[in-house]
């Protein structure tokens, strides 16, 4: 044991804090990180739900968590996972460590690739076009979330996986219940997910019967029948649901997010308008930017004892890491409460790290880069049609965003 977590072990551990430490304020970080990454970077905390944990809030120590293979999902399965849910975590890939993980990810990994993404950047940029074309021509005041940012992701997953888009209102309310904490009744997430899981199964069959179809729901099909080691039923239908709510609900928010965070910036959206060539950039620094979650989730458990951030973790105990305290570390990032698209370092943790690195993040990237230009270049007058203060936020669930974003332009 080193001198540094032999002198942590002695002392006497904290008592934890409730956490998350407030109520979401728009987009706004909580300032409790910052006193954390710099007089307690790894503290006890009490969820709502579940048991008490450890919060690495550094850059570093959120990466080694992330990474490291003496930290796994797969204990979360049978332990009261630390949460903000009254129910344990959807499971599926998200509770799987390596093979168990490897098997699954390597099955739909391929689908999303650089190049493969790539490809379907033409009809991404369509598809905005066409919806930014139909906005325009109800005139303004128009909603951005339901004319726009809802409507774009949900398209582009339902042309990959094979879902009809003409049953996006149906799968869009159901996806909620993965990202819900309060905002549905338990019985409600239950309906929800029995109807996801069982649309799916029904998407299934149809694979079945005309195995001819070229997506990636037939392709996860062909894998399961062909060789039924490499997938199950239950891992196939939980998967394919997984990738339609997860392939677009964090999208369809981020895309307001975004827009939102440019108003407020209106030098930068001016830069933006001026030169598109900085979106990619802008959006990486807008990932980092964007505290898209409400609090941390999906603790990882130590297999040993880990010393991190100057204190021993035992063997056992879960550890959670908070992306948006990582992604305003100013070690890591100079200025870091600063919007700014000219870093030429940008190692943000917005999709995560580690074998749970997003397996669509180049999926997301690309949307985003699509959404932001088309919505910054084609709408050069944009601005909110109604005073800041009535606009409504998301409640009760893991991800903070809009509920709607009137705009003008």
């Amino acid at each position: 044991m080193t001198e540094s977590a032999q002198t942590t072990e002695s002392r006497v551990i904290p008592p934890a804090r409730p956490y998350p430490f407030s109520v979401p304020d728009r987009l706004v970080v909580d300032p409790t990180y910052g006193e954390l990454r710099e007089n307690e970077p790894m503290t006890r905390v009490k969820c709502p739900y579940g048991e008490e944990a450890w919060l690495a809030t550094r850059y570093e120590d959120v990466r080694l968590v992330l990474g490291d293979v003496r930290f796994g999902r797969a204990p979360a399965v049978e332990r009261d996972e630390p949460r903000l849910t009254p129910r344990q975590q959807y499971s599926g890939m998200l509770t799987m460590d390596p093979p168990d993980h490897t098997r699954l990810r390597r099955l739909v990994a391929k689908a999303f690739t650089a190049r493969r993404v790539e490809a379907l950047r033409p009809r991404t940029q369509e598809i905005a076009d066409t919806l930014i074309d139909d906005m325009i021509r109800l005139g303004p005041p128009a909603d951005l979330v339901e004319h726009v940012a809802t409507p774009l992701p949900i398209q582009v997953i339902c042309e990959l996986l094979g879902v009809p888009y003409a049953d996006r209102d149906r799968f869009h309310i159901w996806s909620e219940a993965i990202v819900s904490t309060t905002s549905l009744p338990e019985e409600t997430v239950q309906e929800y997910l029995n109807n996801l899981w069982g649309y799916i199964g029904g998407l299934v069959a149809e694979r079945r019967r005309d195995p001819g179809i070229d997506d990636l729901l037939g392709a996860l099909v062909r894998a399961r029948d062909e060789n039924q080691d490499r997938l199950s039923e239950t891992e196939l239908v939980e998967l394919a649901g997984g990738l339609l709510a997860a392939g677009h609900e964090t999208t369809v928010t981020q895309i307001p997010n975004f827009i939102y965070v440019l108003l407020h910036n209106p030098d930068q959206l001016a830069r933006l308008r001026a030169d598109p060539s900085l979106v990619p950039a802008a959006v990486e620094e807008l990932l980092r930017y964007v505290p898209l979650g409400v609090g941390s989730s999906f603790a990882r458990y130590a297999k040993e004892d880990v010393e991190v951030g100057g204190v021993l973790v035992r063997a056992g105990q879960p550890v959670l890491g908070s992306l948006s305290s990582a992604n305003r570390d100013g070690t890591v990032f100079a200025d870091p409460d600063r919007l700014d698209f000219d870093r030429e370092q940008n190692p943000h943790l917005g999709f995560g790290h580690g074998v749970h690195h997003c397996v669509g993040a180049q999926l997301a990237r690309m949307e985003l880069q699509v959404a932001v230009a088309t919505i910054v270049t084609r709408l050069p007058g944009l601005r909110l049609a109604v005073p800041e203060a009535e606009l409504e936020w998301k409640r009760g669930m893991l991800v903070r965003g809009l509920l709607g974003m009137p705009v003008a332009w």
